[in-house]
Order: C-alpha cells, then sequence, then structure tokens
C-alpha cells in the first residue's frame, strides 16, 4: 500500500508540476482567473480526488480564511468556487524559481514577516484586488501544519481584514494531508470535505476576534473528525 502510494504521489506531483507550466503558459492569453481555473480542474480531473462541500459560499464575502494541511489545498480551493482569488503568502515562496512565477503572474500578494515596509505594501496590494473584485484568500497559520491541531493564526489576516472592514468567510478543510502530503511523498485519491462557515464583517475593535475564529474552525475540524468514521 504504501509503495503504490508513493507511485501515486510521484504521479500527482508530475500533474501538479504540469498544470502549473499550463497557467504560465495561459495566463499572456486568457482572462483572469480562467487560467489558474482551467490548471485547477485539470490537476483535480487527473489526480482523481473529489470533494463534498458543506454549508454555502457567501456571495458577498470578501476574504476566504483556509487552514492549511497539503500543498493540494490551493487547487481545492480554487475548484470549488468561480470566484476571481488572490492569494496571499510569504515572500519567499515568489522567489522560489517557476513556482515563483505561477504566483507572480496572476498577481497574487506577497507579504515579508516582521517588515513594517512590507506591511504597507501589503495593504495597497490588498486594497488594488479589492477593487478588481477579486476575494483576498489566505492561510493564516503561515505554513502548513502536522496532525489535527491547526498552528496559531498570524496576525495578517486580521490587519487586512480590520483596515479595509472585509466580509470574512472562513473554510474548514477536512484532512487534505492524507490526501496529498509532500514531505512523506504520499498520495491517495479521496473524497476532500470542505466546510463553509458562516461569514462576518471583521471588527478591529475586537482584538480576539482571529483566535476565537481558530478556536471554533479547530472545533468544527474536531466535530467531523469525531463523527466522521471515514476520517478516523
Amino acid at each position: 500500500m504504501k509503495i503504490l502510494a508513493h507511485i501515486s504521489w510521484a504521479y500527482a506531483t508530475l500533474i501538479i508540476f504540469t498544470g502549473l507550466t499550463f497557467s504560465i503558459i495561459m495566463y499572456p492569453i486568457l482572462p483572469r482567473p480562467y487560467a489558474r481555473k482551467i490548471s485547477a480542474w485539470f490537476i483535480r480531473l487527473s489526480t482523481l480526488f473529489s470533494t463534498t462541500i458543506e454549508g454555502n459560499e457567501d456571495p458577498d464575502a470578501q476574504m476566504f480564511l483556509v487552514n492549511h494541511q497539503s500543498d493540494l489545498d490551493i487547487c481545492v480551493i480554487e475548484t470549488i468556487t468561480n470566484k476571481d482569488i488572490t492569494w496571499v503568502a510569504k515572500k519567499s515562496l515568489f522567489e522560489v524559481p517557476f513556482f515563483g512565477l505561477a504566483m507572480s503572474m496572476p498577481e497574487d500578494i506577497e507579504v515579508e514577516r516582521e517588515s513594517k515596509t512590507s506591511l504597507i505594501k501589503l495593504l495597497r496590494a490588498a486594497k488594488d484586488r479589492l477593487k478588481k473584485k477579486r476575494i483576498i484568500t489566505m492561510f493564516p497559520e503561515g505554513t502548513r501544519s502536522r496532525g489535527a491541531k491547526m498552528l496559531p493564526f498570524k496576525s495578517g489576516a486580521k490587519v487586512i481584514a480590520d483596515q479595509y472592514k472585509l466580509k470574512v468567510q472562513p473554510i474548514v478543510l477536512i484532512e487534505t494531508a492524507k490526501c496529498y502530503d509532500i514531505k512523506r511523498f504520499y498520495y491517495v485519491p479521496r473524497n476532500i470535505k470542505v466546510i463553509f462557515l458562516d461569514s462576518f464583517i471583521a471588527d478591529k475593535d475586537d482584538q480576539n476576534w482571529l483566535s476565537g475564529l481558530r478556536e471554533k474552525m479547530q472545533k468544527v475540524y474536531d466535530h467531523e473528525l469525531a463523527n466522521n468514521t471515514r476520517n478516523r
């Protein structure tokens, strides 16, 4: 079983690389967001994973906040919504050859942590994307979590949401690392559950809404694991 999962991982990784290549080629040709959507659907259909969606996407949401376990998470989100998404990611990812190009061409937003200058650039970039009716989308943990516990949420999401009083919708992905895990060289096609939580307007006077949101998302995640035998 493990050998088969490793072989499947090699295949899935090749598909992801191919999908990114397609998107880079298509960005100058197709209007946004079609290049990325086509690439994401190519990856999804070729790797045979499926999704089950619980809850409803808010058509007026301006920001998605998503927990993060797998490199497949972006593909999952891109294929469950037709919205024009702009991803916020750490600057170092934009500097990775090839992968950085796949992020800079669709005008995703880079952030350099612990930099006041970068914070100003982040807010300006977010304002620009919002004017273009794009959805600011972030993994507030900042990196992939290992296991069932979400990492502490970083403040960047709160800074943007508070500054522009955004309507935020949390999204909980259930155990995507059990589908694709780049560190374990592991891939098994499976159904991925996606849970849309109720949206809310960011309130800068509430200093604890981000940490409170993490607790809420963690409870939803834990409840799903406890009550769905497929995820055990």
